[in-house]
């Protein structure tokens, strides 16, 4: 999910986005080792991702009727989306299309933003629960020497309460990025947008959103582990959890089949599918995936699936419940307030009962949303049409979903 909202046209990308910056851009200052290049992956489909066999009946019926009222109600060009409950399939769908003329399909491949935000911070509670790393060491033990980073601790970085400002929301930044949205960043000049400008509060002590907090422990993670961050990610995460349709990108190519997107966000309805997305995030974490790879995620990252039961604890409330409070130099509207209800834990967040991530940014939302003690996945993936509200609109329809499918468990929204 992105805690920064869009809420007036045009609708800009930079300001709305979290997650994902490209590019094997050498981390310069940031350190990033050099190993064997990560599996390409992503371009074979080892399991096909296909539309559900037959008609739609009982609950999948209603999920497709809530699909199909949403994409007329918000002018949405495409809905993809699955549905699991105790790992079978209840329902995989998709309506509209791709790009004129061309339907969109269950397996076409489409960003994932903040999701691998949500692999980060399962990768480093695996490397705690294998006893090669303290979430409470200081970054400057892998990355010294950057401003304002004293303090600063992994856990830190992960639930994001180090207090550095975020430069996707910098008018500077935002300038650049709509000017040129097929623009190269490397990590370096992202971080150096943030720490150049003074921290909101003393790390640890409040809580607001930073994409440089995720280029920063992307950055960690390769140094702590000798290994690039892709193929940290390939090892830790994606082969475990059978993510065969995920993959990084060093570049803005997406593996076909792709799901093609448009954006109004420089003033005219355009299509954004090839910007470059290396602003997003940590460069090895800027990934493509599938629909039934985002459902398994769901699974397998809101379960603890790889995870210890004390680095699962870890996940879902790292001490972010709590912080969040407007000061003087932090309104309410970025220092946003940490509850039991809702949360920021390690690269998630916790909604109510569920636990979830919902990017936005180019034209692309997606959401995935699990529910533990019904062991209910859901999926979404959106782009919008020339007249689509702003916001992110499959997090809305996976909140539809939610309250159709365990009314009993609705999905808050995040702030």
């Amino acid at each position: 999910m992105s805690p920064v909202r869009r809420t007036s046209r045009p609708r800009r990308a930079t300001a709305t986005a979290l997650t994902a910056l490209t590019a094997a851009t050498a981390l310069l200052a940031l350190g990033a080792p050099v190993e064997a290049a990560a599996p390409a992956g992503g371009g074979d489909h080892r399991r096909h991702c296909a539309e559900s066999r037959g008609p739609a009946r009982g609950q999948a019926a209603e999920v497709l009727r809530i699909a199909q009222q949403a994409q007329r109600e918000m002018d949405l060009k495409s809905v993809i989306l699955r549905v699991t409950v105790d790992g079978r399939e209840l329902i995989t769908t998709a309506l509209g299309e791709s790009m004129t003329g061309v339907p969109a399909e269950p397996d076409m491949h489409f960003r994932n933003g903040n999701i691998a935000i949500s692999y980060m911070g399962t990768a480093l509670l695996r490397l705690v629960d294998q006893g090669r790393v303290d979430l409470d060491a200081p970054l400057s033990r892998w990355l010294p020497g950057i401003p304002h980073t004293e303090g600063v601790t992994l856990r830190m970085l992960a639930n994001s309460s180090t207090g550095l400002r975020d430069y996707v929301t910098t008018p500077s930044f935002q300038q650049a990025v709509g000017a040129n949205p097929f623009r190269q960043w490397t990590a370096d000049e992202l971080v150096a947008i943030s720490t150049g400008q003074e921290p909101w509060y003393d790390p640890g002590t409040n809580w607001n959103y930073s994409h440089a907090n995720f280029v920063l422990l992307g950055a960690a993670l390769e140094k702590i582990t000798g290994t690039r961050l892709d193929v940290l990610l390939q090892r830790e995460i994606l082969r475990p959890l059978g993510l065969h349709q995920t993959a990084n990108g060093f570049t803005p190519d997406i593996p076909r089949p792709v799901l093609h997107a448009f954006t109004d966000d420089r003033g005219t309805y355009e299509e954004s599918t090839f910007w470059n997305p290396s602003w997003t995030t940590a460069p090895g974490a800027v990934e493509t995936t599938d629909i039934c790879d985002l459902a398994r995620s769901a699974v397998g990252i809101g379960s603890g699936e790889l995870l210890s039961p004390a680095s699962y604890r870890e996940l879902l409330d790292p001490g972010t419940v709590g912080l969040g409070h407007a000061t003087e130099k932090c309104p309410a509207t970025i220092c946003l307030a940490q509850t039991e209800a809702t949360h920021y834990g390690m690269g998630v967040l916790v909604l109510g009962d569920w636990i979830s991530q919902h990017p936005l940014f180019f034209g692309y939302s997606a959401s995935m949303a699990y529910l533990p003690s019904r062991d209910l996945a859901i999926a979404v993936s959106t782009t919008p049409g020339p007249d689509a509200p702003a916001g992110h609109t499959a997090h809305t329809i996976a909140q539809r979903i939610a309250a159709a499918l365990a009314p009993d468990h609705p999905i808050p929204d995040f702030g």
